[in-house]
């Protein structure tokens, strides 16, 4: 049996994960004392007081190595395979602890097999890897068909997100305070993309919603060339923009009602209040990932 396994940055909601046969390894967050399971904390309830924290943003970790070799050493004891898709190596060392646990457990469990990959990302566009992995499995693909065809949707994939305002990510340390202030002196908008694992400014626009209707642009754009397997409207904060978003713009588009799901508050709390969509295409995304990124798949 292949195990499909992946973080919770991912934002899969736990129904949803069960029903496709993925396991979710969690990370923890820490607020005002009080520790929370990413994997199952209630974020709609959790997001509520979002815009008190941007002063005492909560901090989070990363899955331990004891508890990543817990995981693989439970797959190798009933000698199942692992698959296993986490976030960008770039942004978390979650995907390399994973490696070394692995290869930790191969050493305990020499026929163990396995394939960690860095999906160069977070939200449902690490998601999509993890999904497109336990399709292959359930159609009867092995390991190696497995990992190819996660790694197909990481340069398949694109993820935007404009955040309401830059609050979030100058507290966070993501942008110089100059940009912060700039920003909002001006009502400067950005678009944000995820390139060669980690986080880029993919555009700028005046207000909300010209930031909305330039991301709208590029999704139809990318449907029209690429053609379009799959899409997840996501949030940070409060749902209703994101609903609203997904009704009025993306439904069109994708011809059809298209899920509307929180980001993982580990992510979330960086970026703050935002709206995002992220979309698997049937074809590669010229540009997504270059030739030299690093080290995509990590191996038994």
């Amino acid at each position: 049996m292949i195990r499909v396994i992946t973080d919770s940055t991912a934002s899969i909601p736990a129904e949803m994960a069960k029903e496709h046969g993925i396991q979710v390894v969690t990370m923890r967050l820490t607020y005002k004392g009080v520790e929370y399971d990413d994997a199952t904390m209630d974020l709609d309830e959790f997001y509520k007081d979002i815009q008190s924290m941007v002063d005492d943003i909560p901090t989070s970790s990363q899955p331990s190595q004891a508890q990543l070799e817990e995981v693989f050493e439970d797959a190798a004891k009933v000698g199942d395979e692992v698959c296993a898709v986490f976030m960008s190596a770039r942004m978390s060392g979650t995907v390399n602890g994973a490696a070394l646990a692995a290869r930790s457990v191969k050493e305990r469990y020499p026929d163990f097999e396995y394939r960690v990959i860095d999906s160069t990302s977070n939200s449902f566009d690490e998601g999509w890897g993890a999904f497109e992995a336990a399709a292959a499995r359930d159609e009867g693909c092995d390991l190696e068909e497995c990992c190819k065809r996660a790694v197909h949707a990481i340069k398949c994939s694109r993820y935007l997100f404009t955040p309401e305002s830059l609050r979030f990510l100058k507290a966070g340390g993501r942008i110089g305070g100059a940009a912060a202030l700039l920003g909002n002196l001006i009502k400067l908008c950005p678009i944000i993309t995820v390139s060669e694992g980690q986080a880029d400014t993919f555009g700028k626009a005046r207000t909300q919603k010209n930031a909305i209707k330039v991301i709208v642009e590029k999704f139809k754009a990318d449907v029209e060339e690429y053609g379009l397997k799959n899409v997840v409207v996501h949030y940070i904060g409060d749902s209703k923009p994101a609903i609203a978003f997904a009704r009025e713009f993306i439904d069109p588009i994708a011809q059809r009602v298209v899920d509307v799901i929180p980001v993982s508050a580990c992510v979330g709390l960086h970026v703050g209040p935002a709206v995002a969509v992220t979309y698997l295409c049937k074809r590669e995304i010229a540009g997504k990932l270059s030739p030299n990124y690093p080290q995509l798949v990590f191996s038994s």
